[in-house]
């Protein structure tokens, strides 16, 4: 078994599609970065990476390369996946939280659950998908970004 931490943080900003866990949120507001900024998917992939001892996403997907401008997280989920997949890894259970005031993330909750799931080829009862406020203080609490954190366990296939 082996486990991994991820984190990621992005700015929310005006003109941006907010993308959370592959899921559009109908906001005013979007994440600021080279891709959707998902910052959930984000967090998930540097997760499994560091299980595997691997580099993080900023190296593997340079936010300098053009091929990964406003591209969709969950096709370089797809690519991590397939990373585990090649070391003859699985997910054993995946634990999230989403940490922001707005939007409410419960009435997505279990859409984003079963989008992340199917993406990482594992059943449901595997992955936490969790939300939380930071009770308005620091750039959470004052609505100027939203972070994400993820802790993976993964499973030797033999």
């Amino acid at each position: 078994m082996r486990i991994g931490i991820g984190y990621d943080v992005h700015k929310l900003v005006k003109d941006r599609k907010l993308i959370l866990g592959g899921i559009e949120f109908d906001y005013e507001y979007g994440l600021l970065g080279h891709s959707d900024a998902d910052v959930l998917v984000h967090a998930i992939m540097d997760a499994i990476l560091g299980a595997m001892n691997l580099a993080d996403i900023g190296n593997l997907f340079p936010d300098t390369d053009p091929k990964y401008k406003d591209i969709y997280s969950i096709n370089l989920l797809d690519r991590v996946v397939e990373l585990m997949e090649e070391r003859n890894y699985k997910i054993g259970n995946i634990d999230t939280v989403i940490i922001c005031e707005m939007p409410k993330i419960s009435p997505k909750r279990l859409e984003i659950q079963e989008m992340i799931a199917k993406h990482l080829k594992t059943d449901i009862e595997n992955v936490s998908i969790k939300a939380s406020t930071s009770e308005k203080l620091s750039f959470t609490g004052r609505g100027e970004g939203i972070e994400a954190r993820a802790v993976v366990l993964l499973e030797k296939i033999d």
